[in-house]
């Protein structure tokens, strides 16, 4: 096999298994709950932070974005070790990166039922391009604050992302025009995977995020009503 794609290969493989890492469930099960048996039945941060609290929420979230970073990181480092092959360690990243947020979105341990890949698409963002990861979740934070929907800040700031990496090569700031042609497809995958989500923002049925009536789950954790026809993230 030629040099090059069999390193590729086995860094993408390799970013997969990383990204298959299911830490909302592995967290709820430690706090004695199946996260895929409550609130929306995601195994993603706003359920994990709706189901189990805040605190529970944002570890997931961390650790989900940490994974998407440590890919991109590895990936690189890999890369650089031997540049006689690659040459350029960017490559690298991005099919890294790609492979990482592959494995979160359809883990092979779960049916390939996994995430939406916000998290882990922000944790490669910040390992191959910090500034537009900087802006992107500006983009995120300003949408979510304004409408409280989860769903809709993700979709803006994925649909931001292509813009925000175009603006970035423009400018200088950022070279590679790889990075666009990664955006454009991160973006894309994010969008369709809250697809659903999309429907009911249109339906005017989507829950808003810390409106819902909490009921007690089992084992003492919270649950949130009307949330369970949502998809997992």
């Amino acid at each position: 096999m030629n040099p090059v794609l069999f390193l590729l290969t086995v860094i993408a493989v390799t970013a997969y298994f990383l990204g298959t890492i299911p830490f909302g469930l592995l967290i709820s099960r430690a706090c004695g709950i199946d996260i895929r048996q409550h609130g929306s039945g995601n195994i993603g941060a706003t359920n994990v932070w709706r189901v189990l609290g805040k605190k529970w929420g944002l570890l997931t979230f961390f650790c989900d974005a940490a994974k998407g970073w440590l890919a991109v990181w590895a990936g690189m480092r890999w890369a650089a070790a031997d540049p006689g092959v690659l040459g350029d360690s960017s490559l690298a990243g991005i099919v890294a990166a790609l492979g990482c947020i592959v494995g979160h979105s359809f883990p092979v341990w779960l049916g390939f039922k996994g995430g939406k890949g916000v998290a882990t698409s922000l944790g490669v963002l910040v390992g191959m391009m910090p500034l537009a990861s900087a802006i992107v979740l500006g983009v995120w934070l300003v949408v979510f604050l304004l409408s409280r929907y989860v769903s809709l800040a993700s979709i803006a700031a994925a649909l931001a992302l292509p813009a925000v990496v175009a603006a970035l090569l423009s400018s200088g700031r950022l070279s590679g025009q790889a990075n666009l042609y990664f955006a454009c497809v991160a973006g894309a995958l994010v969008v369709r995977r809250h697809r659903e989500n999309i429907t009911r923002l249109l339906q005017g049925t989507e829950n808003r995020f810390g409106r819902s009536k909490p009921s007690q789950a089992p084992g003492g954790a919270l649950s949130v009503e009307g949330d369970s026809q949502n998809p997992r993230p």
